[in-house]
C-alpha cells in the first residue's frame, strides 16, 4: 500500500512539471518574421541545433510520466482484483413466488407423421369440391367439417329463349 502511495504522489508531481516546463516554451517561429510567414525556412520539426534544457525536461518528465501511468493502472488491478462471485459466496439465491410456465401436453408429432399428414393434405387437395347438400366431411382427426358450398353467383341464371317470330 505505501508502493501505491508514492508512485501516486510522484505522478501528481510530474504532471504539475510536465505542464510547466510545456507552458515554459516557446513555439517554433515565435518570433515576428513568424507571424507574416517567415518561419517556412526551418525543417518540419523544428531546426535541427542542439536540444535546449527544457526540451530534454519535457521529454524525462513524459517519460516519467507514462511510467507512473503504467505501474498505478498495475498496482490497483492486482489490489482490487475481486469476483462478483466472491461477494455472492454462501448467500442464497432470491426466490421468486413466481407460478412456473406451464408444460404442453401436446404430444410432438413426428417427422413420418408430419408427412403422412402432407400426403393427405395432397390428396383432399386434388379431389374434386364437395358438391351441395352433401354431407359434413371429415378431417383426419376425426373433426367434423362443414360442407363446403360453391361461391353463390352474383346474378340469377337467365334461361336462352329464343326470340319470338314476328307475324306478318
Amino acid at each position: 500500500m505505501l508502493i501505491y502511495y508514492l508512485v501516486t504522489t510522484l505522478h501528481v508531481i510530474v504532471c504539475f512539471i510536465l505542464i510547466l516546463v510545456v507552458l515554459l516554451q516557446s513555439g517554433k517561429g515565435a518570433d515576428i518574421a513568424g507571424a507574416f510567414g517567415g518561419g517556412g525556412s526551418q525543417t518540419a520539426f523544428g531546426s535541427r541545433g542542439p536540444a535546449s534544457f527544457l526540451s530534454k525536461l519535457t521529454t524525462v518528465a513524459a517519460t516519467v510520466f507514462m511510467i507512473t501511468c503504467l505501474s498505478l493502472s498495475m498496482i490497483t488491478t492486482k489490489q482490487e482484483a475481486k469476483s462478483v462471485m466472491d461477494s455472492t459466496k454462501g448467500k442464497p439465491a432470491p426466490v421468486s413466488n413466481a407460478p412456473a410456465a406451464p408444460k404442453s401436453t401436446a404430444p410432438v408429432p413426428t417427422p413420418e407423421q408430419i408427412r403422412q399428414q402432407k400426403e393427405e393434405i395432397e390428396k383432399r387437395m386434388a379431389q374434386p369440391q364437395a358438391q351441395p347438400g352433401a354431407a359434413n366431411a371429415t378431417t383426419p382427426s376425426g373433426k367434423a367439417e362443414p360442407a363446403k358450398q360453391p361461391p353463390a353467383k352474383s346474378e340469377p341464371a337467365r334461361e336462352a329463349k329464343p326470340p319470338a317470330e314476328k307475324k306478318p
